[in-house]
């Protein structure tokens, strides 16, 4: 099978859910603790192999681009100020890997926006990263899922239990075991089903390794939920096509949800407490102010 190189990053979205700040700046440059949340996910992919990304943007997304741009001015400042710790951090995410831009132009969900990668990918297998999810670092589900790629040869969607009143949220699968641990054979998939229609309560998180057939089975997918094109819904149908297939891989690591205001809350906590220049002083005003700390 055809080595995986390359990332897809759907970064068009609104940011609704964090207005007013979104109103001039993209939901995906709000900080955690010192970094945007889009390095994050930049990092992630690189750290897995993925150095070709290629991230699907929108209006006003103009911020994402300079981020991971040179910023020559600023660089000759700090160097000349011989602060070479804050010039390791801002050349950092010019160095992670060759990250392309194009534009999703109209908002018809996320299977139009990863539709638009077809001529960049080519007829190769390739990663989806949603710019709201947050993988803590330590974790290994990308590149757990890309060997499940390479064993099973079929598309492979990253799962998570989540509790029932939850599945609304999220496209939910059905699934079989396969007798390997943390890798299911994903039967079904519907998008964001009430509790009492959910076939489980494993919910598709934002990672894919996906198969290129994945491009001829979205330019047949009709409009579904919201009156978008559902990912979902594509996967759905190659789920249920013996001659394609999808695997899922059950994440029980640490994930966090950025686009989710208490959950990108925790984010910033969380590493912040794990940092050394701040996770001391942290935790002490936590226990001073809130009783306890870990």
């Amino acid at each position: 099978m055809t080595q995986v190189t390359k990332a897809v990053i759907p970064v068009a979205g609104l940011g609704t859910r964090f207005l007013p700040a979104t109103k001039a700046l993209p939901k995906e440059m709000l900080p955690v603790v010192d970094k945007p949340a889009i390095q994050y996910v930049v990092e992630e992919a690189t750290a897995a192999g993925l150095h070709d990304v290629l991230m699907v943007t929108g209006r006003n997304k103009n911020a994402l681009e300079n981020h991971f741009d040179r910023a020559t001015e600023l660089e000759a400042t700090l160097m000349n100020k011989g602060d070479s710790k804050r010039l390791a951090d801002v050349k950092a995410s010019t160095e992670l890997g060759e990250i392309h831009y194009m534009r999703q132009g109209d908002p018809r969900g996320l299977g139009h926006a990863v539709h638009k990668a077809k001529q960049h990918v080519g007829n190769e297998p390739f990663a989806v990263l949603l710019g709201d999810d947050l993988i803590h670092s330590d974790e290994t589900l990308l590149k757990d899922m890309l060997a499940a790629t390479v064993s099973t040869g079929t598309s492979v969607i990253a799962l998570m239990e989540v509790d029932p009143s939850q599945t609304h949220l999220y496209g939910i699968a059905t699934v079989e075991e396969t007798g390997q641990d943390g890798l299911v054979k994903v039967s079904g998939l519907v998008e964001k089903p009430a509790a009492e229609d959910a076939p489980s309560n494993l919910a598709i998180i934002g990672r894919y390794v996906l198969q290129p057939d994945v491009f001829d089975v979205l330019e047949h997918t009709e409009p579904g939920r919201g009156g978008e094109i559902q990912l979902t819904d594509a996967l759905d149908t190659m789920a249920r096509n013996p001659e394609q297939g999808v695997h899922g891989v059950v994440f029980r690591g640490r994930r966090f949800d950025t686009g989710d205001k208490l959950s990108y809350i925790k984010a910033i906590i969380e590493l912040a407490l794990e940092r050394d220049d701040l996770g001391d002083e942290l935790r002490s005003w936590m226990r001073e102010h809130y009783g306890s700390a870990q």
